[in-house]
């Protein structure tokens, strides 16, 4: 599986811990958001939100994991855009109901609030019941079908309720698009992936 992690600020210091969390598993990682406080350009959810929604619409990743603070910042950043199913998780279980019921491609964390002592063993037991099981299986049994229909019904509504991200693209903040144009990790995983060459432009200005 391809994972980007796209941590914001205000959540720049707990990147080390979801890359150390994400280690222990066999999959692929890219780090693209901030790694430190101080790291330019600054990203806030607003930006990681629009990265997330891009790089699931270009396929160049199968989840992405972000968060900020609280979790729900990032998670209704994200959600604006096409193809986002995203989950709000702050605890193993959460990890493992999202997985086996929702199946979808993207999560947020609470990496402020609540984020105390084993915080960080936490976080590697809710990636252990995040990749448990094959996405979508359901729970409980007896609800599988319903909630498969469930996952179908809802890409249809995101693609009925939203604009194709490349007319967002088009249409977005120039000074966020300028921003994001100067993440080199994120440009680079863009330019790489399947079906993201052709959103280069809006970014080439920059």
């Amino acid at each position: 599986m391809k994972i980007a992690v796209i941590n914001e600020v205000s959540a720049s210091s707990r990147n080390a811990d979801i890359i150390a969390a994400l280690n222990k598993f066999d999959h692929d990682i890219y780090n693209i958001g901030m790694t430190a406080p101080d790291q330019h350009p600054e990203l806030t959810y607003i930006h990681t939100g629009l990265m997330a929604g891009i790089l699931l619409n270009a396929e160049a990743v199968d989840l992405v994991v972000g968060g900020c603070g609280t979790g729900q910042g990032f998670l209704n950043s994200a959600m604006q855009y096409p193809r986002v199913f995203c989950g709000l998780i702050c605890e193993p279980l959460d990890a493992w109901l999202f997985s086996r019921i929702n199946g979808g491609n993207c999560i947020s964390l609470a990496l402020n609030k609540g984020y105390g002592w084993a915080a960080d063993v936490n976080l590697q037991f809710i990636f252990e019941k995040l990749f448990e099981c094959e996405m979508g299986t359901g729970y409980p049994e007896h609800r599988k079908e319903s909630q498969s229909a469930s996952r179908i019904k809802l890409k249809e509504i995101s693609g009925n309720t939203h604009k194709d991200i490349r007319e967002i693209l088009a249409l977005a903040d120039r000074e966020i698009l300028a921003r994001l144009a100067q993440s080199d990790s994120f440009m680079e995983i863009i330019s790489n992936s399947k079906s993201g060459t052709d959103m280069l432009k809006y970014f080439q200005q920059y």
